[in-house]
């Protein structure tokens, strides 16, 4: 096995999630650089699954990222961790869960700033960055 090969072996690929029921924000980071990177959004409808492994046997994705509202807004419309637990047993991936409160609306206001076009179709996925990258700087 050469260097690289060795190296490269122990990185782990990670995929931070903004679950909404319309639209599924994601952002990828791994750990040697510990940097979170807006990835895509993707539609919330019947190809979810089918989608996501795609994207996680692509970029070799080890563990999803899932952002969690702890105050318990999100539950009226859906139970976060049941997802959780759909997307590990249909994935074959683990899942941690990150906590996080205004993701969209930071998201909303660095796109501002940096003068994007259409926030509406970035915010999602800044807010999987925004998820992602605060559990990178957790570890």
């Amino acid at each position: 096995m050469s260097t690289q090969t060795q190296n490269s072996a122990k990185i782990s690929h990670y995929l931070g999630v903004d679950f909404g029921l319309a639209k599924i924000g994601l952002a990828i980071a791994d750990s040697e650089t510990k940097i979170a990177f807006a990835y895509k959004t993707l539609e919330n409808n019947s190809e979810i699954f089918n989608n996501l492994k795609k994207i996680i046997a692509k970029e070799e994705i080890n563990k999803l990222i899932v952002g969690k509202l702890n105050s318990g807004i999100s539950q009226k419309y859906f139970n976060i961790e049941k997802i959780g637990e759909d997307f590990a047993k249909k994935l074959g991936v683990e899942v941690e869960y990150q906590e996080e409160m205004f993701s969209t609306k930071m998201a909303e206001t660095l796109l501002k700033e940096k003068g994007a076009k259409k926030i509406k179709n970035l915010d999602d996925q800044e807010a999987a960055r925004i998820i992602l990258q605060s559990w990178l700087d957790k570890k």
